[in-house]
């Protein structure tokens, strides 16, 4: 019997051991310079300097040039966008582009919030700070930095901003927002050498932070934002007061996850797994193995060639279109696939739509944001931070088309505090851009949860 005894509180004293151990470890990361040559001697600069987006009617020229110098070729008969973006509704787009498009006064669209630029690691880092106009007297703005992914830009977030910083309901919580570019997308400055990652994003985001004097703050992401915005708990769990994701795909999954994949579609109950579950993970080769095979050769290609490509792409103005808003349709919605014209228009307008397209020609940034992809998978899937749980709160949106479904059990597992899951009416990828008033709503339920103001 005191065998027994001992054996149970040794036992259950290596658990408790490990599950301190698990709740106290932090991603470890050290300083980095992505700048031209070797870092220079002397005082950083912490400067902060006002940007605003310009163009030229040189620019523009060169733009016309190269599109009325495209040589379209034809699409299959009867193909829609099944093999991607279908040749002959892509002239309509570009028509449009050459003919109607006003980049001017897109122009005076994204100069509407406050753009700037700081050098963080030897780098010129981009980014917007919007603070509310009106904060209700007893009450303090909640500082949220909001992280977008590919092929997107702090542009999608344009529709959201001033839902959060100036609500209609006197009820919410309001919000002062920071959307920074990730290095090498947008106005960012690209890294000027190999292994800028994730965590290196992470890293130059808390330092964005603290530089602009948060020292608590909430994040918000989707695509790479999602991991970076992850990283960024995991990096300081006590910085991150919460984390709101959309996107939260399982990079390490165990055995309870290999069992509910394969047992899960007959007994749905015994792992967590609710109706929309079960519709969206089974026949399970068709969801989880022959979809993702169908809409990942772009990953492929940029997380082992990104230059070669890339190239091309850089060159060509309704090439760089075409690739961008394939993305638009088929992450949008599967279904688009089907239709002639990839119901581009049916969730964006291509206003909206070439302004994100122009922020990638006139920035000249698409060969760099493709890097982004073999930085973080060249070294390999088994990195820290993916095998490392996160303890920050956590709410997860998860809208009905998005291009991975992460069941509830699947989400908890890597973050342990979630506090919200919240099955969205509709919305695919590119929700922020797309459905703004829903993730809005998510976003205010999440923090006043967290707020204890709920």
């Amino acid at each position: 019997m005191f065998t027994e005894v001992l054996v149970a509180l040794v036992i259950g004293g290596l658990i408790f051991f490990l599950v301190q151990k698990s709740r106290t470890q932090v991603l470890k990361t050290e300083d980095g310079w992505w700048g031209a040559g070797a870092p220079p001697d002397g005082v950083e600069d912490i400067s902060i300097r006002p940007f605003k987006v310009t163009t030229s009617d040189e620019e523009l020229e060169d733009l016309n040039r190269r599109i009325d110098q495209t040589r379209p070729t034809p699409s299959l008969e009867d193909s829609q966008f099944h093999y991607g973006f279908n040749s002959q509704y892509l002239q309509e787009v570009v028509s449009y582009w050459r003919n109607d498009f006003d980049w001017r006064r897109q122009v005076d669209k994204l100069n509407r919030y406050s753009h700037f630029k700081t050098n963080i690691e030897g780098i010129d880092v981009h980014y917007l700070h919007v603070k509310p106009r009106i904060v209700p007297e007893g009450s303090t703005a909640i500082p949220l930095i909001m992280v977008h992914g590919w092929p997107g830009s702090f542009y999608e977030f344009y529709g959201l901003i001033p839902l959060l910083t100036e609500p209609a309901d006197p009820q919410d919580l309001v919000f002062e927002v920071v959307c920074p570019s990730i290095p090498g997308y947008g106005f960012s400055e690209a890294p000027h050498k190999k292994g800028f990652d994730s965590v290196c994003a992470a890293r130059v985001f808390h330092k964005l932070m603290k530089r602009l004097g948060f020292q608590k703050f909430y994040a918000h992401g989707g695509d790479w934002g999602w991991l970076v915005t992850t990283n960024m708990a995991q990096l300081e769990p006590g910085t991150v007061k919460g984390l709101h994701v959309n996107f939260a795909p399982n990079s390490k999954p165990g055995l309870s996850m290999v069992l509910s994949i394969l047992l899960g579609q007959r007994f749905p109950k015994m792992f967590g797994f609710t109706a929309l579950d079960v519709q969206r993970l089974y026949p399970r080769m068709d969801k989880l193995v022959v979809e993702p095979i169908k809409e990942t050769g772009y990953m492929h290609i940029q997380a082992t060639k990104p230059d070669t490509v890339g190239r091309g792409l850089n060159d060509s103005p309704v090439g760089l279109a075409a690739y961008i808003l394939e993305k638009f349709s088929t992450w949008t919605s599967h279904d688009f696939r089907k239709l002639e014209d990839g119901g581009l228009t049916r969730k964006f307008s291509l206003d909206d739509l070439l302004t994100n397209v122009m922020i990638y020609w006139t920035s000249g940034c698409i060969v760099s944001s493709m890097r982004f992809y073999k930085e973080n998978f060249g070294q390999g899937l088994n990195q820290p931070h993916s095998k490392m749980p996160v303890y920050v709160p956590t709410g997860y949106a998860c809208f009905p088309n998005e291009l991975m479904h992460t069941p509830k059990p699947w989400v908890e597992h890597k973050y342990r505090k979630l506090m919200t899951y919240s099955p969205m009416a509709r919305g695919g990828h590119f929700a922020a851009m797309e459905e703004p008033q829903l993730m809005a709503e998510d976003i205010q339920n999440f923090t006043k949860r967290v707020e204890k103001k709920k």
